[in-house]
C-alpha cells in the first residue's frame, strides 16, 4: 500500500527499484535533443513570465503545440497580464486563441483565473503548488509546469506520456498520472524531477507512442520490459 500524498492521492511505491532509471533517462535525454521541445518549455527558455506559462499551459491541453504557440503569440500581443486579459473579455480571448481545443471554455476559464489572481494575489501568479491548484480549472500538470518552468522550483509534471512510459518501463506501477507523480517523487533522483517531462513528452510523441511504439528504433529497447505493449514496430 502506498502513502497518501497531498490532496489525498494514493502514492504507490516505485514498482521496480532495479530498473536502470539513470542510464535510461540519460539515453532518452540525448534522443529527445533531436526534436523540438514542448511549447511551454520554449516559452520558459524565452524567459516568459510564470503567468504566461500558466496561460499557455491552459491553452495547450488537448491542442497541438503548433496551434498553442500561434494562439499564445496572438493573445500575448494583446494582453500578457491578468488585468489586461480581464479587460479583453472572454469573447475577444476566444477569437484570439481559436482554434485551440475548447477555445470558448478556455477563454472563460482564463477570465476566471485572472479574476482570482487579481482578487487574491494582487495580479501575481503564486509559486505555491496548492495555491495554483486552487485556481479555477487548474490541475496538477498545469500547476507543476508553472512551479518548475515558471519558477525553477522542484516539482514533477506528469502528463499522459510520463505516466505511460514510466509504467511501460515498470519503474512505477500506477493507474493515474496523479499516482505516478507521487510514486516518482518517492523514487526518482531529484536532478531528474524537472526535465523528465520534457524528455518523455518528446520521446513519447516520436518513439514510445501510445499504440504501436517504435521499439525497433528505441535507444532503450534493451532495458525496456515493454509492459502492456501488444504491438510494436
Amino acid at each position: 500500500m502506498g502513502k497518501k500524498g497531498k490532496q489525498g492521492v494514493e502514492a504507490p511505491e516505485a514498482g521496480n527499484r532495479g530498473f536502470p532509471i539513470e542510464r535510461v533517462l540519460r539515453a532518452v535525454e540525448r534522443e529527445a535533443g533531436r526534436w523540438k521541445a514542448p511549447i511551454v518549455t520554449r516559452l520558459a527558455e524565452a524567459k516568459r513570465s510564470p503567468f504566461e506559462i500558466l496561460v499557455s499551459t491552459v491553452l495547450s491541453l488537448r491542442t497541438q503545440d503548433g496551434t498553442t504557440a500561434e494562439a499564445s503569440d496572438r493573445l500575448f500581443q494583446r494582453a500578457h497580464t491578468p488585468e489586461a486579459m480581464v479587460r479583453l473579455g472572454a469573447e475577444q480571448i476566444a477569437r484570439l486563441i481559436y482554434p485551440v481545443g475548447f477555445y470558448n471554455v478556455k477563454a472563460r476559464q482564463l477570465i476566471d483565473i485572472c479574476a482570482t489572481l487579481i482578487e487574491r494575489y494582487a495580479g501575481q501568479t503564486p509559486e505555491d503548488l496548492d495555491k495554483l491548484l486552487a485556481l479555477p480549472g487548474v490541475g496538477r500538470k498545469t500547476a507543476n509546469l508553472v512551479v518548475t518552468l515558471g519558477y525553477g522550483l522542484p516539482g514533477i509534471c506528469v502528463d499522459t506520456h510520463v505516466h505511460r512510459i514510466t509504467n511501460r518501463w515498470g519503474y512505477v506501477q500506477t493507474k493515474t498520472p496523479e499516482q505516478t507523480e507521487f510514486a516518482l517523487r518517492a523514487a526518482l533522483p531529484n536532478r531528474y524531477w524537472i526535465p523528465i517531462n520534457d524528455w518523455l513528452v518528446t520521446f513519447g510523441q516520436n518513439v514510445c507512442r501510445p499504440t504501436s511504439p517504435k521499439c525497433s528504433q528505441c535507444v532503450v529497447e534493451k532495458d525496456c520490459p515493454k509492459i502492456g505493449v501488444t504491438r510494436s514496430r
